[in-house]
Formats: structure tokens, C-alpha cells, sequence
């Protein structure tokens, strides 16, 4: 598979050479813009979804009126912080080991098998610096009163009482959650950006930029609905790991016991919610992703 097929003719414009340090630097960043903004922007839907499965209350209102826009997006820091650098190794790691499985390793392997073996793992790398700051931010958003503050305020208190493990006592749910959403979110994107220009009947460089990253919008849109199916039982159970797991309970009789309390039908609870979420969610961050990508002059993601 050579890389050329992968990412098209080259940069329009722009310096930066492709499959080069700076490129992956460049969509390491762009990661970040893509996937920082994006998640703290949903803080308020998390906070009215979590408060709206506690007892002690269901309403967003009161806490508008009370505190104000910090309230609504309370947990923004951990949120931030922890997104971004998820973001970073996602996106970043995922254009690094899709060149090297797919030029280097595996060159005559099926495309999408690429896709699915760099996204698999870019997220496993990705989901260890997130971890901490998951944790963190759960605790902050499931909690009356809040269990922290601050990011700062949070990370002190669960290493003082739990140690560095309390804040990657989320990491293997996390995995099961995030790795398999992240392989359907690239792979599903790749093939139907792929498919979206087979069917318009015009190689991609014919379009404009404008033209391409509308292409990555419809592209993210479609392939977040398949990522909000795949996740969902596994984020669900995450939430409820990192708000109602005791100290020292093993994680397998957490989740057995939580299982029990909310059965399978549980898992699905806010599907049809998450899905015109994480599909919105997930047609901005490829656009901005490839929006930052032509910005530098590089080609977008897709349709090769």
C-alpha cells in the first residue's frame, strides 16, 4: 500500500513533509483542537444526564441560577486537560501507525485492517493519559456535593486516599469502552469518506477545500452513530466504576455487582440521546481535525 495512495498527491500549500516528524506533530495538534473543545462543550449534557439518574435531582435550572455558567460546566479542567490529551495520542499515534502498518509493515494488507490495527492502537496509548483525568472529572460530575472543586482539588484527594492506582482504577473499562469506539469511529470514517467520492464519480482533488471538509463532516456524522452504539454499554459501566467502586473491591466484582443493580437493560439507558450526540460530537472533530490539516497545507483524511 503505498503512502501516497493513502494520503493523495501531497499538500496544496504548506512546507510540512508528509509522514515527517512534523507531521505527526501537526495532526498530534490538530488532535488536540479537535477533541478538547469538543468534549468540554458537552459538560452541560453530561451534568443534566448524570443529575437526571439521581434521585436528588434532575434539573439543570437550579444550578444556572445558582452559579452560573461555572456551574453548568463544572468539571471543565479535568475535562479539557484529559481530552486534549487523548486527542493528541488518538489522532497523532493514529496517522503514525497507520503509515508504518500500512507502508512499512503490513504494505499489502486490506486497507480497513490498517485502520482498524492503528486506531486500536493509538486509543490504547491515548487511553492511559486520559485515565487520570476521567477519573477525576466523573467523580467531580456524579457527586452531591461535589466531590472536588478542581482538577487539582480532585487528583490530591484520590492519591491521598487511593494512591496513583486510584485514578487507573478506570483504565481496563476505559479500554473496553474507548478502543472500540475509536476503530469504529476511524475505520467507518475512512470507508465511507472513501465511498462518498466513489459515489460523486470525481477523484477527491477536484474538490476544493471547502468541498473535502464537508466531506469529512457528513464522513464523522456517519461513522459517530456506529461509535455510540459500540460504546455505550462500556461507558455506562465506566461512570458507574469510577462513582460507585468501593476501595479494594476488585474491578470484576464491581462490575458483577453494578450489573446486577442496573441488569442489561441498564447498559442502554440514553442511547438514542448518545447517538445524536456522539454523531454531532464526532462531525465536528473531523471537521476541525481536517480544517487544521488543510490550514497547514495538508491533505485531508480520506478518500484515497
Amino acid at each position: 500500500m503505498a503512502a501516497t495512495k493513502m494520503q493523495g498527491r501531497g499538500p496544496p500549500k504548506g512546507n510540512i513533509e508528509l509522514f515527517s516528524p512534523t507531521y505527526f506533530a501537526a495532526c498530534a495538534l490538530g488532535g488536540i483542537l479537535s477533541c478538547g473543545p469538543t468534549h468540554t462543550g458537552k459538560i452541560p449534557h453530561i451534568l443534566h444526564h448524570s443529575f437526571c439518574h439521581s434521585p436528588r435531582s434532575c434539573q439543570m435550572s437550579p444550578i444556572f441560577a445558582k452559579e452560573g455558567l461555572r456551574g453548568v460546566f463544572f468539571g471543565w479542567a479535568p475535562t479539557f486537560v484529559g481530552y486534549s490529551c487523548q486527542g493528541a495520542g488518538k489522532y497523532g499515534f493514529y496517522e503514525v501507525f497507520k503509515y508504518y502498518y500500512g507502508e512499512k509493515l503490513f504494505p499489502n494488507a486490506n486497507k480497513t485492517v490498517v485502520y482498524l490495527g492503528a486506531s486500536a492502537s493509538a486509543e490504547f496509548l491515548a487511553d492511559v493519559a486520559l485515565c487520570p483525568f476521567e477519573a477525576v472529572k466523573v467523580r467531580m460530575q456524579t457527586t452531591l456535593p461535589p466531590y472536588a472543586n478542581s482538577l487539582r482539588e480532585g487528583w490530591t484527594k484520590v492519591t491521598a486516599k487511593e494512591g496513583l492506582g486510584g485514578l487507573y482504577k478506570g483504565l481496563y473499562p476505559l479500554w473496553g469502552r474507548q478502543i472500540p469506539y475509536t476503530m469504529v469511529k476511524f475505520a467507518t470514517f475512512e470507508t465511507t469518506v472513501n465511498q462518498i467520492y466513489k459515489t460523486l464519480g470525481k477523484p477527491k482533488e477536484s474538490y476544493n477545500a471547502l468541498q473535502q471538509t464537508g466531506v469529512s463532516f457528513l464522513g464523522g456524522y456517519i461513522a459517530g452513530v456506529g461509535c455510540a452504539v459500540i460504546s455505550h454499554p462500556a461507558d455506562v459501566m465506566v461512570s458507574k466504576l469510577n462513582a460507585d467502586r468501593q476501595p479494594g473491591e476488585s474491578g470484576g466484582k464491581a462490575m458483577s455487582r453494578i450489573y446486577g443493580n442496573i441488569g442489561f437493560r441498564g447498559l442502554w439507558n440514553g442511547l438514542p440521546v448518545r447517538i445524536a450526540m456522539i454523531g454531532t460530537l464526532t462531525a465536528f472533530q473531523w471537521l476541525i481535525y481536517d480544517s487544521f490539516k488543510v490550514s497547514l497545507g495538508l491533505p485531508t483524511t480520506g478518500g484515497h
